[in-house]
């Protein structure tokens, strides 16, 4: 029966992963449009962009591992590979789950069982040093993007600056006093039920400043590295705008679809519309905005989770739950 288990669970992961990859590519009503286009633009000044988005597929990826890798090293150490594989098993289970959140069940199936609940933890501190890169970047892109295109006053401007400015500064603090959050998650209701998460929340006690600042410079390249993947493929299907006003944009695009938590199936197509209304004020075309947006997608979620999904198949994951066989 355990040996049934883990051969069903695996063809559910693979089903429902198959599932989103048929959704949005194949069942697509304009996949034939985004194809002329993305066809229209392999053009030899064109190619060196998409190449250089391709390159950075697998450094995206390479900065969250080293990010994850110093938040879980006070519990268990990994190999930079072993890692990797981590990473981009989270990415299978992220990609039909609501704001990615099955990429903390995926990550555990490759660390010792009893550090479980110690990973997803230590995944949370990593997701909240990444969401403090994104609301800082995007607040500042969000008011440069403002400033360029909204006819407000500038007391509504400053005001959102300040606002914005304030909430991250607490964020911030917080994250730099992670350890507080014990004494708050003791008064949750219930929380005798969860004596071991609560157990393992502990390790928050163990992170050094140096540590935590480590995993933001880590959080802050990754999403430089996605950043630039976007404008990159801007430049390659032909919506012409500069670097500046460029990564505004994107860290708008950011911003926004951070704070609506969809299904993938549903998150594909958000970001669609919101890079329409961001790319639209530059007069793109719309087939070249839903064709970068697409891609962006199939590169660095697409991809690494077919990657993933290759390597959760050598795993046995009643094992990695803690169930022996």
């Amino acid at each position: 029966m355990r040996k049934y288990f883990n051969i069903g669970f695996k063809i559910v992961v693979a089903s429902l992963l198959l599932w989103v990859l048929y959704q949005q590519v194949f069942g697509r009503e304009d996949i034939a449009e985004i194809k002329a286009v993305f066809v229209e633009n392999l053009q030899a000044e064109n190619v060196f962009y998409l190449v250089l988005t391709l390159i950075l597929m697998p450094v995206n990826w390479l900065f969250e591992t080293l990010k994850w890798r110093v938040l879980i090293q006070k519990f268990e150490q990994h190999a930079l590979w072993q890692s990797y594989q981590a990473i981009l098993v989270g990415v299978t289970f992220s990609i039909f789950t609501p704001n990615r959140i099955g990429e903390y069940g995926g990550r555990i199936l490759l660390v010792e069982a009893k550090n479980n609940w110690k990973t997803v933890v230590a995944t949370l501190v990593g997701s909240f040093s990444q969401l403090l890169v994104l609301l800082t970047m995007g607040l500042l892109g969000l008011l440069v993007f403002i400033q360029q295109f909204a006819t407000i006053e500038t007391y509504f401007i400053r005001a959102i600056a300040i606002l914005g400015l304030t909430l991250i500064l607490l964020l911030f603090f917080g994250f730099y006093n992670v350890d507080r959050i014990i004494p708050l998650v003791k008064r949750l209701p219930f929380i005798d039920r969860l004596q071991k998460f609560v157990k393992d929340v502990r390790v928050l006690k163990e992170y050094e400043n140096w540590e935590l600042t480590k995993a933001l410079i880590f959080a802050f390249l990754r999403y430089t590295t996605y950043l630039l993947q976007y404008y990159f493929l801007l430049q390659f299907f032909g919506i012409n705008v500069s670097f500046w006003l460029g990564t505004a944009g994107i860290a708008t695009i950011f911003l926004v679809q951070t704070s609506i938590p969809l299904p993938p199936v549903w998150d594909l197509l958000v970001r669609g519309e919101v890079a329409l209304q961001v790319w639209g004020l530059f007069g793109a075309n719309e087939l070249s905005v839903l064709a970068a947006t697409f891609s962006l997608w199939i590169i660095n979620l697409i991809v690494p989770a077919l990657i993933g999904m290759i390597f959760m198949l050598k795993i046995n994951v009643l094992k990695s739950l803690g169930i022996k066989n």
